[in-house]
C-alpha cells in the first residue's frame, strides 16, 4: 500500500512516556519542518489506541502532504472511532485524492460500521461516474462486513 515501513516507530513510540508521550505526538503531527517525524508521529498515534489521537489526526487527513493524509487515514483505521467518519468520508469522495488514500478511507469506515460511514461507502458504490476500481474495492468492503 505504499506505508513507510520502519521497524523504529514501535521503539520510538514505546520509548515515549505514556502521559506526556501522547502529547508530544500530537504536537509532532503539527510541526512542518520534519516531515519524516510527522510521519513516525501519525503512525505512532495511530497504533496508540488513544482517543486523544482522532482529532489531530482528522487534523492530519486535511493536511496539503499527500503522504502526511494517507497515513492519518491508515492510523485512523486502526483507531476505528466513529467520531472520525466525516472526515473519512470526504477523503473517500475527494476524487483528486490518491486511490491508496481513498481505499483507506474506506477501509477504515467499514471498520467503524456506523450508519454514517456505510452510507458514505454506499453512496460512493452507487456513483457510476466514479473510479471503476476504488467502486470495486468499497464493494468488496461492504461484501466483507456483509452489509450491501
Amino acid at each position: 500500500m505504499g506505508m513507510i515501513a520502519e521497524r523504529s516507530v514501535d521503539e520510538w513510540y514505546s520509548s515515549l512516556p505514556k502521559t506526556s508521550g501522547i502529547y508530544r505526538l500530537i504536537n509532532g503531527t503539527m510541526d512542518d519542518r520534519d516531515k519524516k517525524e510527522r510521519i513516525r508521529a501519525v503512525i505512532a498515534l495511530g497504533e496508540s489506541d488513544d482517543p486523544r489521537a482522532v482529532r489531530p489526526l482528522m487534523d492530519c487527513c486535511t493536511d496539503k502532504d499527500p503522504l502526511i493524509r494517507l497515513h492519518a487515514t491508515e492510523a485512523l483505521f486502526k483507531l476505528r472511532s466513529g467520531r472520525s467518519v466525516s472526515v473519512l468520508v470526504e477523503r473517500l469522495r475527494d476524487r483528486k485524492e490518491q486511490l491508496a488514500t481513498r481505499e483507506r478511507a474506506a477501509a477504515a469506515l467499514a471498520a467503524v460500521r456506523s450508519f454514517t460511514a456505510i452510507e458514505g461507502l454506499r453512496d460512493l458504490y452507487s456513483d457510476t461516474d466514479e473510479d471503476p476500481a476504488l467502486r470495486s474495492f468499497v464493494a468488496e468492503e461492504l461484501h466483507r462486513i456483509r452489509i450491501r
